[in-house]
């Protein structure tokens, strides 16, 4: 996949939730300005708390607005279709074993901003996610872990 310090992955729910973020902050971003216009009318500025919370509000809006239309601009969807569901790409689903503690896990690789480890969604660039990258069934791999830690991971599963 996409290696470029811009450019991320993406699963297609992973970039529909940024679409749908999206049209959530321009909407909040409309009523933001209404609220704006209503502590305008409130009176002197200078004192007008209403006024100054909807101000910082617009800023907050406006970055978040500018963060996530940079994020679709350089998004790369992976187009499932064009995938060999039998590797671990992004979008696939990995059943594992660590070797060391003989425990069996599932986790769904995805684009790096779609990633919640808690839910077992790990990103393509985590350690654990690029060293699955690109395997297949069967294949061992070596993890170094942020903590200098190496663990072996055998991949029982890979779907889609």
């Amino acid at each position: 996949m996409i290696r470029d310090d811009k450019k991320r992955n993406y699963t297609p729910a992973g970039y529909q939730a940024l679409l749908d973020e999206l049209e959530e902050q321009k909407a909040k971003q409309e009523q933001n300005k209404k609220d704006i216009s209503t502590a305008r009318s409130f009176g002197d500025l200078s004192e007008n708390s209403e006024y100054d919370e909807a101000k910082n509000e617009q800023g907050r809006i406006a970055a978040r607005i500018a963060e996530l239309e940079d994020m679709i601009a350089h998004a790369v969807v992976i187009d499932e279709s064009q995938v060999d569901a039998s590797v671990v790409g992004v979008g696939s689903f990995v059943r594992v074993r660590i070797e060391e503690t003989g425990k069996v896990k599932q986790y769904h690789i995805v684009g790096s901003f779609e990633s919640d480890p808690l839910n077992g969604q790990i990103s393509d660039v985590s350690p654990i996610g690029s060293a699955l990258m690109g395997n297949s069934a069967n294949a061992v791999v070596e993890v170094t872990l942020p903590s200098g830690k190496v663990q072996h991971i055998t991949i029982l599963e890979v779907s889609r």
